[in-house]
């Protein structure tokens, strides 16, 4: 007795065979909301501040087309070069402070007993917001303030000094307030490194002898290099954009002292309703936001791979 097998008919058998691309070309069509969104919150009003800063606009009459007008009176202008300076200020002084403090805070806490306790009052104030921080260390650093008073307490110099009334000493004082906020999630960040390196090396080197330098030297901080780039990268990229400790403690001056760029903005644009100027700075501090952090990501990268 012969079985026969009964074969589909060759219509079922194509479309089995093929793969249904349906799916493939509808695809894309569940991506254009959230594409949409990016356009509409994201690419147009960089595109609308490109123009605007080409322009005399006041907010309320229809924008003047002026060319370079803007910009010349931006890097012509003394106070917005002071404002430059401060702004390199700002990164210079939080690529080194609260990164070195973090680093040191990780490393002194980590494999200790009591790490996790110790590292908490580092990491408390960075719960609260750049406002907060302003309005603490404004009480703390006016001449009849906290410090002030604790100086004259103990006879220390320095108890009627005030810290905030002239540059650039202003803007290093902020620094430091700002420095007490970041250090605390610097240190968690490097925490989190150092949890990664394989402790075998480690263990193997303190038995050959090392002591703790030449082990943080030649085992821990090379290893530590990745997470030292994220960190790096974001300090860059928060200090150039410093606003509102600089304007809840000093407003930017006195008189313009202590402006950073992006208080230089709010202020041409909000304040003397120039929103000519205020895109011009917005567009300028954008490009050097993003030109510092691709070249210090390349730099890094090449770097590793040469290393690699």
């Amino acid at each position: 007795m012969t079985s026969t097998i009964e074969r589909p008919p060759a219509k079922v058998r194509a479309s089995t065979q093929r793969p249904d691309r349906t799916g493939a070309r509808m695809a894309p069509l569940f991506g254009l909301p959230a594409a949409g969104v990016v356009a509409l919150l994201l690419y147009l009003p960089f595109l609308w501040t490109t123009y605007v800063s080409f322009t005399q606009y006041d907010g309320l009459a229809s924008p003047v087309w002026s060319g370079l007008a803007n910009y010349k009176a931006m890097f012509s202008d003394p106070d917005l070069t002071g404002a430059l300076v401060n702004t390199l200020l700002w990164v210079v002084g939080m690529v080194t402070l609260p990164v070195v403090l973090g680093l040191l805070i990780a490393v002194l806490t980590y494999g200790h007993k009591w790490g996790t306790w110790l590292r908490l009052p580092f990491l408390l104030p960075y719960a609260i917001s750049g406002v907060a921080v302003g309005v603490i260390w404004g009480f703390v650093l006016q001449p009849d303030g906290a410090l002030g008073q604790a100086l004259g307490f103990f006879g220390l110099p320095g108890a009627h000094t005030g810290w905030l009334q002239a540059g650039p000493g202003n803007t290093l004082m902020m620094i430091v307030a700002v420095t007490w906020q970041a250090a605390g999630v610097n240190a968690l960040l490097f925490v989190v490194g150092l949890q990664s390196i394989p402790g075998e090396p480690l263990e193997a080197a303190r038995l050959d002898g090392a002591e703790a330098f030449s082990l943080f030297r030649h085992h821990l901080w090379p290893q530590l290099r990745p997470i030292t780039t994220v960190v790096i990268g974001l300090s860059i990229v928060g200090s150039l954009k410093t606003f509102d400790v600089v304007w809840v403690m000093t407003q930017g001056g006195p008189g313009t002292s202590s402006e950073t760029l992006a208080l230089s903005m709010y202020k041409e644009t909000f304040v003397l309703n120039d929103y000519g100027q205020g895109a011009a700075i917005a567009l300028f501090l954008s490009l050097v936001t993003f030109a510092a952090s691709i070249l210090y990501l390349r730099y890094q990268l090449g770097d590793a791979r040469e290393q690699g």
